[in-house]
């Protein structure tokens, strides 16, 4: 058997054997002192990945545990919890959604309800979207979401410097990714969980996305002293390459599509059109950038049509 198709079986193996058992692997990466990562798969949802395309992650303080998204799932969460305890005894103080999207807050039900925080426009979002993005996740991953119910946080944060678990937080509220995303900056550290603000190696998700905020946000995260950079999606990093690349992307989209609709294409047209190299090799790119055309083209063109008016 050749070496490609041995690592394809294997590959195969190791998913089959991830489904049958509802096992997420969670594996708790340190990347600072009492600075924890969970990194997901750089893949859409599905019912081999069971939602795990998300990085989450957690603080260890001297009094108690924060934890940064809480997963897709209710069987993530658990998961979770679990991989908590095998690292501290401490109690979970905290868990903040730093948006939200699924992937960010469907494993809530797992904890305390009354650690659960997030921006009062987060949890309006999942008041009011939470129900339909459960049941598309079900639809999508399957009996990993069995028993998964939305639960929506009990605490409003707000921006500025708050004190959790013996940790000093810095929390920033922005927009651009969602209508609110915060991130979040451990001061002892320096780690910035910057949420689905940033991605890394991974091609952006656009649903729910404005594009000019969201570069505003780029430009107040790039100028944080942050030493390790935590996206949303895709490996951790020690510098700002990965807020670089999202620029990068957001800028080509947003060119683009003006472009396109300047010229007249029609969303088929502009569907069809190759990304640059340096965009095409990003995880799941041409996927996303068609789901980006049908999120995004539609204002584009509206703009066209008033600028003629």
């Amino acid at each position: 058997m050749s070496r490609l198709a041995l690592a394809m079986l294997c590959l195969l193996l190791a998913t089959a054997v991830r489904a049958a058992g509802f096992d997420y692997g969670l594996a708790p990466q340190k990347v600072a002192d009492g600075v924890y990562v969970l990194t997901g798969y750089m893949e859409d949802f599905s019912r081999e990945n069971g939602g795990n395309i998300v990085n989450t992650g957690f603080i260890v303080g001297e009094r108690g545990v924060v934890v940064i998204d809480s997963g897709p799932s209710r069987r993530y969460g658990e998961q979770l919890r679990a991989a908590i305890a095998r690292v501290t005894p401490l109690p979970v103080v905290l868990v903040i959604n730093t948006h939200h999207h699924p992937d960010h807050f469907l494993g809530n039900q797992a904890f305390p309800r009354d650690t659960l925080a997030s921006l009062p426009a987060t949890r309006e979002g999942i008041q009011t979207e939470g129900e339909a993005f459960n049941e598309n996740m079900y639809r999508l991953a399957g009996d990993w979401m069995r028993a998964t119910e939305v639960v929506a946080p009990t605490r409003a944060l707000a921006p500025g410097v708050v004190e959790a678990g013996g940790r000093t937080l810095e929390l920033l509220a922005l927009d651009g990714h969602t209508g609110a995303d915060l991130a979040v900056l451990d001061r002892r550290t320096g780690t910035l969980f910057a949420g689905d603000l940033v991605f890394h190696q991974r091609m952006p998700t656009t649903p729910h996305a404005q594009i000019a905020r969201w570069k505003a946000s780029l430009d107040t995260l790039e100028r944080l002293p942050f030493k390790v950079l935590v996206p949303g999606h895709g490996p951790v990093a020690q510098d700002a390459a990965p807020i670089a690349q999202t620029r990068a992307w957001l800028e080509w989209l947003e060119r683009t599509l003006a472009e396109s609709a300047a010229a007249g294409l029609d969303m088929v047209e502009v569907m069809a059109l190759p990304l640059p190299e340096v965009f095409a090799r990003l995880a799941v790119a041409k996927a996303e950038y068609r789901r980006s055309v049908g999120h995004l083209y539609p204002a584009a063109e509206q703009a066209v049509l008033e600028d003629a008016r």
